[in-house]
């Protein structure tokens, strides 16, 4: 697979914030059928920075349901596979570059 298609979006939430300013760390969301090796690769191909650790985990899909004026809607929201990724010392990843 090309790295476009392992990497499909950077998450940014303020827990991620936290942690790429204490520890730099960065969050992806990936292809579900990729493994460690291959997102330690796409993202250093990506970035051109070196990565020194792979964390994933699959984030379940969950129920979602609002009340409108038709009644309860009720619906899924799907799961994807997150990976957290700790760049070398010295180096950083601009997000908002693209």
């Amino acid at each position: 697979m090309k790295p476009s298609e392992i990497i499909k979006k950077p998450i940014v939430t303020e827990k991620i914030n936290k942690q790429t300013e204490k520890f730099n760390r960065y969050c992806f969301q990936v292809d579900k059928r990729a493994n460690k090796l291959e997102i330690k690769k796409a993202v250093e191909d990506f970035y051109n920075v070196r990565v020194n650790d792979v964390n994933t985990c699959v984030v379940p899909a969950k129920a979602k349901s609002r009340m409108t004026k038709a009644g309860i809607l009720s619906g899924r929201k799907s799961g994807y596979k997150k990976a957290t990724v700790t760049v070398a010392e010295g180096e950083t990843i601009d997000l908002y570059a693209f």
